[in-house]
């Protein structure tokens, strides 16, 4: 109800304002009596208020009467819910306004009893219903006590804000009359009508209730189920954004927390948007008849009918915005001819005013609140596309694009679309703004118009030209950003690479020289937008003062009037001008990025048809395959498998193996549909499981990557756990099987990664397991336990196809294909093929020499020879092993108590700032350059701006006649020069400013940024484990180009805006003091809004912040575990929790969005109030006691008071909102840094190492503080020049200890010598980069082989080919057509794992360290390949010390030392003969259990 005469208010003030300009229509009222104008405006809002009140009340006693007798159980708000129990107490705020509503009662019966003895009849009516008010106000505050509500009815706060708003605009105009007994009850009337606003403002009741038990007066939003305030809203509160309320209560309590933020509406919602988007696509696909429809169209289909209701308040906006210059020169000339019209008059084109800038205002909110709803839907549409691609891309396109470009897709590129949204509205506001702008100077100024359109269109026409170059510069950014977002992107993933290779500091070179680029492009755009500034702010003044001077030419008169209103209207014109080139800009870059993002969505996909999949029971066959051929690239005639014809039937085990390159992944993935088929056909017959080759593991804890999405079924998990040998891990880890996982399984070893895997494929209990290599990064014995309980236990009923290079699995399988270039060049069983004689023996009698060389060592351990080493060296293995056998109850206990004590997490939620900004974060941005020298130059140039404004404008106020008569022409043109002299010296200002706005910001940005950088590069890998690379890209990315392109024009525009502000406020207080009367406590309201916004806001723009990160962090997880996720048939899952994501940062943007809003329109309509109390005081004021063109001068300023009020207090907050980046971006320029890369009076010499040696002393290493050693007191040396081979179970530290020589983790305690310099006191770089390593993970970098194998750059082509050569890669490599410039895609993933292993052996070739470690160097070959490996290795580093983990018994026989380690100590260090003496030795166990995986091999081999 209230809604409609709400409606009907505001139309019938509208029609008025219409009337009011017709003829005839003043003489209706020209004998109204003006001492009853302002009664007769309170009667008729307070008749308005009755009745809205009485209405209300009787809407609730219908409502009530049809409830009655139903019984209900629950209650939808807190006040009814308190309404049945507890003791009310009220507070001050109640008592208080009842005193006051009191008090006014009774002022107002003892004004009505002298008003009657005075027979007043006009005051007397008006005191009559006054007193009923205050009766009605106060029957009004029973009802909220009786129902015991907490807050206020919005009806009587508003009439307390109204009703203080009518006494100060009494108390103000009767001043002059003072002492009278009337006047002593208005001042009475304005204090208490002042406490009740101040009561309305709050909107508490004051009303607590006092329970018996403990439960809370308010149930916090944290604790109920999480809704949408948005949905089922009225007209008023989504006019009014009321309906945020309860979010501001919260929020002012205590920081508001992710799960406290309201959920968005359906039609926001994520999962609606994207299927909406879908079903565009789906028509755009059917009205075009094309397979790759048009996003533009799409987008259309989506927006249109939201964009059309945005465009109709748009449309609103803009002409309600022209009704003020328009009755500016009516409102001059009223004030020149005071005498011969009456007030009401001029009170009517107040109220004109008023209405258009309420119009204005409230149509402005809608349009910008939508306009951000509207981008808030287009951005989560295209968000989940891209994603939902992501998971489709085909092998060739997703090879074309790297993870950095389509995370740049996801953040810059729709950030800029959604940008267009919020511009597109200009394009319709554009022609209207000019038509209306050029139609009032028409009225003005005649012929005169035209000179000004002529000159509007040739500012814009200038503006063009320079749009289009910043348009090329903003391309310029974007594709440097792009390369810099790629190569942080790699960086960031490889980073633990970079350090063991001691290539961080080339990196960090790399990315500054990225940066540099970018830099430059981003100062070339600034310098022009400084220009463009310059171009708007003296638009304006170039435009007046060609309209002025051809109207001096012209002859026609320029009165005070008609130069106001100009100057009013070109300040209109200004916005329109400075819209076009922006307008054409974003849609240069929204154009541009959708284009890139229609690119990306119509690139290929996996082919639907390239695998017939089919229900089990309908086939006699797991697999078949017909004559197929297939590649990964579809573009190239040459297939990557030819002549592949294969059937497995149900239950077969089938073993894969051949040589490095031969097609054995391939073949898999061919089977996953992952490859373009060529020919042939593929059928599949039933659900299928995967296991790659390289381990992808998600972020969270083991229990949820084992369960895969499937429900928890504790049987099922317990079998499969014991299975996958992960019982004894989860045990030694912190939180057991909740322990978290870090960013691509950091903290997880290779082995327990692997098993993990496996683990997940056994629990989905598939009909099909594809398993790539699976047994290649754990040890002999878990290898074995993992073959016979999975392979042979748990899945043997179930079909297998399992790539191995260990030849021992080989026997077991029912079918063994052997591959070469791509062909399944045999096929058979174990003893099959060895009678074959074609090729297989090769492979088995690699394998064979690796048995003998186990053999050989073994028999004659059994001979008692004495080992001459010096006792001193080497640790005696008899008291290692009695140390480790007393210990191990102790390790037990130990451990017990850390995984009580600690918990298991070693990814903390994000770091977030709660509460105020802190001053130092404003201080540290403003004093980055020069020390803030800068600042000051900035704010003098502003304010000298400003004033210079301000006296051209009083100057052609003051001079300009009030009619053409007065002024002779030549007096005109001084008039007009010191005019133009005055505005362009305004403009010069603007300039300076501009620029050097410009340069500080730029600069501050690079050096925020070099900060950053530095602080990342330099961090400790404990940071990179602990920290999802999604939250750094944020920072380097969104965060960043915060500080590049906005924050220094934010935070400007905070000073320029308040500058502005005062200077409009002096303007209009020089004309009328009294307005301060009302502007000192509407400021204060004001400032009150804003503290009591500025909490919630504060809070939402962290959240939303800090939800940006697990979006693209989930992104980048998906896209590199994209197969895993088709093979598992999980892409509706990931797509759901993409979904989640999404929404998750789309409720804390969309409510800050609104909260802004909500703000908005409060101080929009306080200062509409200002603007109309100082009209109305204008109005009022006799004849004579003011200049009518300088009152003019203060209405031209007063129309953009409301623009000005909320231009600052919008300006603070969003920069409050701003500064969030540069708070983020501060916090990782203090991460923590690792020990320095060089000390310079600590710098070893330059042949260090020389000999090799390594010591151990009592080594402790831990992950985290909070998580359990790992390493525990290792004492042992290992002499240099010698082998030293270290094995253990899984996860038993090996890693570990490689970690700790190149010091990439740091120990706890003890120390690490090498040739007896104590590593803890050089660099580390003096230390990385003089030892080689071959790590467990193989890495290649986006480029070229030779970048790959030689970044630095020291190397010449010669010796690069010998490296290949003999890493057994030459031959490879000559064939390509680019040689050594051959291509290497992200991640290397156009080579297979184990050509990447063997390229990180031609780096250590290259390097020749003396010291070289193997972290499991050869996992990923075969046999034959890997024996090769070891003889180049023995050649090359014949004289160096070799420290090789490794899981095949073989690779480490032939050492010279066995380290073994078990739980993260030395169970044993000797000689390999003098370990195998001793048969009860963890080597003597492992060397039995690797030959007895192998007898059944050999008992075939000898048949």
């Amino acid at each position: 109800m209230m809604e409609r005469i709400y409606a009907e208010i505001m139309l019938n003030t509208t029609t008025i304002t219409i009337l009011s300009k017709l003829p005839g229509f003043s003489s209706k009222w020209s004998e109204l009596y003006s001492p009853c104008l302002w009664v007769n405006s309170s009667i008729i809002l307070q008749l308005g208020f009755l009745a809205t009140f009485f209405l209300h009340s009787a809407c609730n006693m219908i409502y009530s009467l049809c409830k009655h007798g139903r019984k209900t159980t629950t209650t939808t708000t807190v006040d009814h819910k308190y309404s049945n129990g507890g003791k009310s107490k009220f507070g001050l705020t109640y008592k208080i306004s009842i005193f006051s509503s009191i008090l006014l009662l009774s002022t107002h019966l003892l004004m009505l009893l002298v008003l009657q003895s005075r027979n007043d009849g006009c005051n007397s009516y008006a005191e009559i219903l006054q007193v009923t008010t205050c009766a009605v106000t106060i029957f009004a505050l029973y009802r909220v006590a009786k129902t015991r509500q907490s807050k206020i009815p919005l009806i009587l706060r508003g009439w307390w804000l109204l009703n203080f708003f009518l006494v100060s605009a009494r108390l103000v105009l009767d001043a002059r009359l003072i002492f009278t007994a009337r006047e002593y009850g208005d001042l009475i009337e304005f204090l208490l009508s002042a406490f009740l606003m101040g009561i309305s403002i709050r909107g508490k009741s004051g009303i607590q209730i006092e329970f018996s038990d403990s439960t809370s007066e308010e149930e916090p939003l944290l604790h109920r189920k999480r809704t949408c305030l948005y949905e089922n809203t009225t007209i008023f509160q989504r006019i009014s954004f009321s309906w945020l309320n309860p979010l501001f209560s919260v929020g002012n309590k205590k920081p508001l927390e992710q799960n406290e933020v309201p959920d968005v509406d359906f039609n926001d919602s994520a999962a609606f948007l994207s299927c909406s988007f879908d079903e565009c696509l789906k028509r755009v696909k059917e009205s075009d008849g094309s397979l790759k429809p048009s996003i533009y169209k799409a987008i259309y289909l989506l927006i249109r009918k939201k964009a059309a209701i945005n465009a109709f308040f748009a449309v609103i906006n803009a002409i309600s915005s022209y009704v003020g210059p328009y009755l500016i020169e009516d409102f001059v000339n009223y004030l020149n001819e005071k005498e011969t019209k009456s007030l009401k008059t001029g009170y009517l084109i107040a109220l004109g005013f008023l209405v258009a800038k309420m119009i204005e205002t409230i149509s402005q909110r809608q349009w910008i609140f939508g306009a951000r709803q509207l981008g808030l839907r287009l951005r989560a549409a295209l968000i989940s596309h891209i994603y939902k691609k992501g998971l489709i891309l085909s092998s060739q396109a997703r090879q074309s694009r790297t993870s950095g470009e389509i995370v740049n897709y996801m953040s810059v590129d729709i950030q800029r679309i959604t940008d267009f949204i919020w511009y597109m509205n200009t394009i319709w506001m554009l022609p209207i703004q000019i038509f209306l702008a050029i139609t009032i100077l028409h009225k003005d100024i005649g012929l005169g118009s035209i000179v000004s359109l002529a000159t509007t269109l040739f500012v814009m026409a200038i503006n063009i030209p320079l749009t289009r170059t910043n348009k090329a510069y903003q391309s310029k950014i974007m594709d440097a950003k792009d390369e810099r977002m790629k190569s942080t992107t790699e960086i960031l993933r490889n980073m633990k690479t970079l350090k063991l290779q001691a290539w961080d500091n080339h990196y960090l070179r790399k990315m500054e020289s990225l940066r540099r680029i970018e830099y430059n492009w981003i100062w070339k755009s600034l310098r022009l937008q400084a220009i463009m500034s310059f171009i708007f702010w003296g638009s304006p003044t170039f435009i007046s003062a060609s309209t002025f001077v051809a109207c001096l030419l012209m002859g026609i008169p320029l009165t005070s009037g008609r130069v106001l209103s100009a100057l009013a209207t070109f300040q209109m014109l200004q916005s329109p001008i400075f819209n076009l080139p922006d307008l054409l800009n974003v849609i240069a870059q929204g154009k541009v990025s959708a284009d890139r993002i229609a690119s990306y969505l119509q690139e290929d996909e996996i082919k639907t048809d390239a695998v017939m999949f089919v229900v089990k029971d309908q086939t006699e066959y797991s697999i078949e395959i017909d004559n197929g051929r297939f590649s990964w690239d579809s573009d190239t005639r040459r297939p990557t498998l030819d002549s592949i014809s294969l059937r497995v039937k149900k239950g077969m085990r089938v073993a894969i193996c051949g040589t490095v390159g031969s097609g054995k992944s391939s073949l898999l993935s061919c089977i996953l549909g992952e490859m373009d088929k060529i020919s042939g056909t593929v059928m599949v017959g039933g659900s299928t499981a995967y296991v790659p080759q390289s381990a992808w593991i998600q972020s969270g804890n083991v229990r949820d990557n084992i369960l895969f999405g499937s429900p928890y079924d504790i049987a099922n998990y317990h079998r499969t756990v014991k299975a996958c040998a992960l019982i004894k891990d989860l045990e030694l880890f912190s939180a057991g099987d909740l322990t978290e996982i870090g960013e691509r399984g950091i903290n997880m070893s290779g082995g327990q990664k692997q098993r993990i895997q496996i683990a997940r494929s056994v629990y989905q209990d598939a009909d099909i397991y594809l398993l790539d290599d699976p047994f290649s990064a754990v040890d002999a014995h878990t290898g074995r336990q993992l073959f016979e309980d999975c392979i042979m236990g748990i899945l043997k009923d179930k079909t297998i196809l399992y790539v191995t290079h260990q030849v021992e699995f080989l026997p077991a399988a029912d079918l063994i294909l052997v591959m070469q270039n791509g062909q399944i060049k045999q096929a058979g069983t174990f003893k099959e093929l060895l009678d074959q004689n074609t090729g297989f023996e090769v492979l088995v009698g690699a394998h064979s020499q690796a048995l003998e060389s186990v053999a050989i060592i073994e028999n004659s351990s059994r001979e008692h020879q004495e080992n001459g080493l010096d006792s001193e060296t080497i640790v005696d293995s008899h008291s290692v092993n009695g140390e480790t056998l007393q210990t191990q109850h102790e390790l037990k206990n130990d451990l017990s108590e850390e995984i009580n004590d600690k918990e298991g997490k070693l990814v903390h939620d994000e770091e977030r700032e709660k509460g105020r900004i802190a001053k130092e974060v404003y201080l540290s941005y403003l004093t980055a350059v020069r020390g803030g020298a800068l600042v000051p130059i900035i704010i003098l140039a502003q304010s000298t701006f400003q004033a210079l404004q301000i006296a051209s404008n009083y100057w052609m106020a003051w001079s300009c006649p009030s009619n053409s008569s007065t002024k002779s022409i030549s007096e005109m043109k001084f008039v007009l020069l010191v005019y133009v002299l005055l505005a362009f010296g305004s403009s010069f200002c603007v300039l300076v400013r501009s620029t050097l706005v410009a340069i500080a910001g730029l600069l501050t940005a690079e050096n925020f940024f070099t900060k950053m950088l530095h602080s990342v590069f330099h961090a400790p890998m404990a940071f990179f484990d602990s920290t999802p690379t999604g939250r750094i890209l944020n920072r380097v990315s969104s965060d960043q180009s915060v500080l590049d392109l906005e924050m220094a024009n934010r935070l400007g525009s905070c000073a320029f805006a308040l500058i502005q502000l005062l200077g409009t406020i002096i303007v209009m207080s020089q004309v009328a003091w009294e307005v301060f009367a009302i502007l000192v406590p509407v400021t204060a309201i004001c400032i009150l809004y804003q503290q009591y916004y500025i909490p919630t806001a504060r809070e939402l723009a962290r959240l939303s912040e800090i939800q940006r990160a697990p979006i693209l962090h989930h992104f980048a997880e998906s896209l590199t575990g994209a197969t895993t996720i088709r093979a598992f048939n999980q892409k509706d899952r990931f797509t759901d929790v993409n979904l989640e994501l999404i929404d998750g940062h789309s409720r804390p943007w969309f409510h800050n969005v609104v909260a802004m809003e909500w703000l908005s329109f409060r101080l929009n309509q306080l200062s509409n109030f200002v603007f109309a109390f100082s009209l109305i005081l204008l109005v009022s004021l006799p004849e004579g006691v003011i200049n009518p063109s300088i009152a003019g001068l203060t209405v031209t300023y007063g129309i953009n008071l409301n623009v000005l009020q909320a231009s600052f207090i919008w300006s603070v907050c969003n920069a409050e909102n701003k500064i969030i980046s540069v708070e983020r971006i501060l916090q990782y320029t203090k991460v923590p840094s690792e020990s320095p890369m060089e000390i310079e009076e600590s710098r070893p010499s330059n042949d260090w190492p020389e000999n090799g040696t390594i010591s151990f002393a009592n080594l402790q290493i831990r992950y985290a503080e909070h998580l359990p050693s790992v390493l525990k007191n290792i004492t042992c040396t290992f002499p240099g020049g010698k082998k030293i081979g270290v094995v253990g179970r899984t996860g038993s530290g090996k890693s570990t200890l490689i970690q700790a020589i190149f010091r990439i983790i740091e120990p706890r305690e003890g120390s690490i010598i090498i040739d007896d310099v104590d590593i803890s006191k050089i660099g580390l770089h003096d230390l990385r980069s003089r030892l080689s390593i071959i790590p467990q993970d193989p890495t290649l970098f986006e480029g070229t082989v030779r970048g790959n194998l030689d970044p630095l750059q020291q190397h010449s082509d010669h010796e690069i080919w010998q490296a290949l050569d003999k890493c057994q890669l030459g031959d490879l490599v000559s064939q390509k057509e680019e040689k050594l410039d051959s291509p290497v895609v992200e991640n290397g993933e156009n080579w297979s794992v184990g050509q990447r292993q063997l390229f990180c052996l031609g780096r250590a070739l290259l390097k020749k360290s003396t010291i070289l470690v193997l972290d499991e160097a050869t996992a990923s070959v075969d046999s034959a390949t890997d024996g090769v490996i070891q003889k180049i290795i023995s050649q090359e580093f014949e004289d160096r010390t070799v420290v090789t983990i490794a899981h095949r018994i073989h690779t480490v026989i032939e050492s010279d030392f066995i380290l073994v380690l078990s739980d993260g100590r030395i169970a044993e260090f000797d000689s390999p003969t003098k370990l195998l003496e001793n048969s009860d030795s963890f080597f003597s166990k492992l060397i039995k259990e690797y030959s007895s995986r192998s007898q059944g091999f050999s008992s075939l081999t000898n048949k």
